[in-house]
């Protein structure tokens, strides 16, 4: 398969956690998927992934994990979602599972925020840290869109959805060429049931790492866009500022989705890593 592209899970908490990897590189790198997650795995994508992220396979193993297929609610004292801080814990028995004691790491939105807890409650596994268009910490434009997502999810309204999530994520000259695609994209991946996305988006709601980032001791690239119409660019600033050894970098014009828009973006990303 291509750049040695394959797919895997882990056996975890009575369910598995799903993941594929590619590339021929003698270092680890890391990829955390953000929210969309919620709604598909990566199981089954092995080819198209490696196919996307291939500028990566010549100098790094890469592996992209999902989060866990199921989860279970925890009711606990302080506590009733299955946070981000869990889902770092998760990904890094999974990590330890496989045999990966150390390994760059990028997370992009959601995955960001696992991305933190990863270096800061695991600093000797992770080498160098990417952090793309994520929060550390709560504001009105994340909560919004977040509440509404949730809500869009309880009615099992994929449709509307999809398009928000679009809209939210890319320029409009990019929208300009795609939109036309909707009602395509609104038929594929829909989820038997929205209860693991619920859950996921609950956890980006409640995700709070703020006043933690000072024990990152990392070298971290920060990456936002200056259109961030979800976690805003301010966001990324906010963790800039918090972390000694960090790198900002804004996309101007670019919005959420400036991982997949930006002709640069891997580039930029390898030549910080290198």
């Amino acid at each position: 398969m291509f750049w040695n592209a394959k797919s895997g899970s882990v056996h975890i908490d009575n369910t598995e956690m799903d993941y594929i990897t590619f590339g021929m590189g003698k270092e680890n790198l890391v990829m955390i998927p953000g929210l969309g997650d919620g709604l598909t795995t990566v199981k089954g994508m092995a080819a198209i992934l490696a196919f996307t992220y291939k500028s990566y396979a010549k100098d790094y193993k890469v592996y992209i994990f999902s989060r866990k297929n199921n989860f279970e609610r925890k009711i606990q004292s302080f506590q009733s979602i299955y946070s981000t801080r869990e889902m770092a814990k998760d990904l890094a028995f999974a990590l330890n599972t496989l045999g990966i004691i150390q390994t760059n790491v990028l997370g992009i939105s959601q995955g960001g925020m696992l991305a933190q807890y990863l270096a800061i409650d695991y600093p000797a596994l992770v080498n160098k840290l990417v952090l793309v268009v994520t929060l550390s910490k709560q504001n009105e434009t994340v909560q919004a869109v977040l509440n509404n997502w949730i809500q869009l999810a309880k009615e099992s309204d994929y449709e509307s959805l999809i398009i928000d999530t679009a809209e939210k994520s890319y320029s409009e000259k990019y929208l300009k060429k795609y939109r036309c695609l909707y009602p395509l994209l609104c038929k594929i991946g829909k989820p038997k049931d929205f209860q693991r996305f619920i859950m996921q988006a609950q956890s980006c709601a409640e995700h709070n790492a703020y006043e933690l980032l000072n024990h990152i001791i990392c070298p971290t690239l920060v990456i936002g866009g200056s259109c961030d119409k979800i976690v805003t660019a301010a966001a990324s600033v906010e963790i800039a500022n918090k972390i000694n050894k960090s790198e900002l970098f804004i996309y101007e014009g670019l919005g959420h989705a400036v991982h997949e828009e930006a002709k640069d973006f891997n580039s930029r990303v390898i030549a910080f890593l290198k």
